[in-house]
């Protein structure tokens, strides 16, 4: 099986450096609908069996511009266990200040996942954010699909694909977070080891 990862298109709160995780939630800008709709084109002749998303708006919305454009598959499947990691009271808040507040605590998040110690502020740990993730993953195994778009969030994907690459946990972040509206692609026979074919690419944006 083909799996195909975006991540949403850029957001107001992603223009602003904040935080937006599972619960909180912002409009797509202006030029990302744009940038998404030469995606959508890019990958219109891609034969998606099934398309899910993220329940929240701005992956939703992803999503069905990419949708519209292809030509086998338009339904998509909204799933909450694709939402963004929960980062309980940083959600809405400034990067900026909490970078300010705790310098370790955002070395952690943004370099060595290990280190960040969620329950201080009421967040998912990376072991849970990526576990939720890789269930969906594998819940796929029995499907009869060959190629899936996925349709989620940057937090959550960076974390959770290279986990299953088979990254350890502190070096989930070793290249750093992927971008908005970015492709990754990774590639399944067993479901126990997966091949990357494409990494955080926007090279569309250039056709």
């Amino acid at each position: 099986m083909k799996l195909y990862f975006v991540r949403h298109g850029k957001t107001e709160w992603n223009l602003e450096g904040r935080f937006q995780g599972y619960s909180g939630d912002s409009a797509l800008l202006p030029q990302a609908l744009e940038e998404l709709e030469i995606l959508g084109q890019y990958l219109s002749t891609i034969p998606f069996d099934a398309i899910y998303s993220s329940d929240l708006k701005r992956a939703e919305k992803t999503a069905k511009v990419i949708a519209h454009h292809n030509l086998q598959c338009q339904q998509i499947t909204s799933c909450s266990q694709l939402r963004e990691w929960r980062f309980g009271q940083l959600e809405g808040t400034k990067i900026e200040d909490f970078k300010s507040a705790y310098p370790q605590e955002f070395f952690a998040l943004k370099h060595n996942l290990t280190g960040f110690h969620h329950d201080l502020f009421g967040a998912e740990s990376v072991e849970q954010v990526t576990q939720r993730f890789m269930e969906f993953i594998y819940s796929l195994k029995d499907t009869a699909a060959e190629t899936i778009l996925i349709v989620s969030h940057g937090a959550i994907l960076t974390a959770s694909l290279h986990r299953l690459l088979g990254f350890p946990l502190d070096q989930l972040r070793h290249r750093g977070g992927l971008d908005n509206a970015s492709i990754s692609i990774l590639e399944t026979t067993d479901f126990e080891h997966f091949t990357e074919l494409a990494w955080n690419d926007t090279s569309y944006k250039s056709h």
